[in-house]
């Protein structure tokens, strides 16, 4: 049976690989990028247990089926065992996962490596890296199938801060009307400047984060808020 650290492992072999929203071959063992989120989680599960997993199509073919956050967060609730991120963010080889804020949108997935850090596919601005599991937004931590695990470390962790996204309770409208104007500004189409944190700003936010590199889930906290030059206070 593989076991997390290996899966943390594999992982730390890629580390300074390039990003890119590319099909991946999970079959191929000598795949040395580019990468984005989920097609290297989906890999590094293949390799290791030669099960597709995270996949829109899990009994497809290896080599050109796509990974997606949205199918890793079904399989997730389906066959995986979902535990709280913070909890996973102290187990090694766990995963930690940002589910689309919306249908047919990006997520986020990483590796934890059991001591409050990841390792991931953050961005083509970083590529293959290391991070902290702390103070981010994620939605679950999953242990998956097939797979033994250490007993996890005991963490303490930061929540993440304020986030602005879809469905979000209580966002101030006028913080949103920044964000929009600020994407104006960028070059890039919210909707009408209205206030209204919808499927609209939602994709111009994730265009935007495309735009500059960042991890484009649409939701925007401490780093896109920076890349906008703008508060969420």
């Amino acid at each position: 049976m593989a076991t997390g650290v290996q899966m943390l492992e594999l992982a730390r072999s890629r580390i300074d690989q390039r990003y890119v929203n590319v099909c991946v071959p999970k079959n191929n063992p000598n795949w040395q990028g580019p990468w984005d989120c989920a097609e290297f989680m989906s890999w590094l599960v293949y390799q290791l247990t030669r099960r597709l997993y995270g996949c829109v199509d899990d009994d497809g073919d290896p080599a050109t089926v796509e990974a997606y956050t949205g199918a890793w967060e079904r399989d997730a609730k389906r066959l995986g065992r979902l535990v709280p991120w913070e909890l996973a963010a102290g187990i090694a080889g766990a995963v930690l996962l940002r589910y689309p804020p919306v249908p047919g949108s990006m997520g986020h997935i990483v590796v934890s490596d059991g001591v409050g850090g990841t390792v991931e596919a953050m961005g083509k601005r970083w590529g293959v890296t290391t991070g902290k599991s702390s103070g981010r937004d994620w939605d679950t931590g999953i242990l998956l199938p097939g797979f033994e695990y250490d007993a996890p470390s005991r963490l303490v962790l930061s929540p993440p801060g304020i986030i602005y996204a879809i469905g979000r309770p209580r966002l101030d409208p006028e913080v949103t009307k920044r964000i929009q104007t600020a994407l104006l500004g960028f070059g890039v189409d919210p909707g009408p400047v209205d206030g209204v944190f919808g499927a609209n700003t939602t994709a111009a936010v994730a265009a935007f984060q495309s735009m500059k590199g960042l991890v484009a889930d649409g939701k925007v906290g401490r780093q896109t808020a920076r890349a906008l030059k703008i508060s969420l206070v």
